[in-house]
Order: C-alpha cells, then structure tokens, then sequence
C-alpha cells in the first residue's frame, strides 16, 4: 500500500471533522465601507466556522460567496433594524468559506470564527469559496 496516507500525515481538509469541533480562531474586520462603487472583499486566511454580519449603515447591505454572485442573483441582503443605534446583527452562519463579498452599505462589521483549514482548501477550477457552484455564482 504505497498510497496510503497515515491519519498524521494526512492534510487538513474540509471535511477535517475536528476542525469544526473546536472553538473557532478569532477574526474582526470593521468599518468596511461597500459604498465606493467597488466591491469590499473579505479574505479569511482560514476556512471558517461561522460567520457573523452586522450592517450599522441605513442603507442595505448585499453580500455573497464569490464575486460572481455578488453580481448576479446569488446573494443575500442584510437591512438595518430602524430604530436602534446598533445596526443589523445576523444570526451565526455556519459556513466553510475562505472569502465574502460585499456592497451597498458604509459602514459593517464581519466576525468569524476560523478552522486550521488553510484557505486554499476551498479553491476549485471554477475559482476560491465555492465560486462556480450551484447557488453561489
């Protein structure tokens, strides 16, 4: 059995089932502005094990998986709760995505979660997070 790859040897990958049964790496990113006329890209260095949104802006925030969704039909809006201060809070995602696109609002947070799962995992010949599949662009 010469291609037979010890369990210790073996790479992390996303179906690595101990990655996602631990608590996730810290990762903040805020104040992105997706107001400038040019999508806001946000890179993790790790896959994620959740993700978390918060749109403090009046205007509405439109967010997908890969660029191309962004620009189609394959995303997803996050309004601001009218009267409060704190903005638009979104439930935890629990995704494994190594990147997120967004436009629309000036002012939003993103928090995750993240694996040991190097980012690159998610890369496919269609291109990074799931970037060509069903749903997702």
């Amino acid at each position: 059995m010469s291609n037979f790859i010890k369990s210790y040897q073996a790479n992390v990958g996303l179906n690595h089932t101990p990655a996602y049964q631990v608590s996730g790496q810290p990762y903040c990113s805020g104040s992105l502005d997706g107001r400038t006329g040019t999508a806001v890209k946000v890179e993790f260095p790790y896959v994620t094990r959740w993700v978390h949104i918060i749109n403090h802006d009046t205007n509405e925030l439109t967010g997908a998986f890969s660029e191309a969704g962004l620009a189609g039909g394959n995303h997803f809006k996050l309004h601001r709760t009218h009267g409060t201060n704190e903005g638009y809070y979104s439930p935890a995602f629990e995704l494994k995505v190594s990147e997120l696109w967004f436009t629309g609002s000036a002012n939003f947070d993103v928090i995750a979660g993240l694996t040991s799962i190097p980012a690159s995992r998610t890369t496919t010949e269609d291109g990074p997070s799931w970037s060509g599949s069903a749903g997702v662009g």
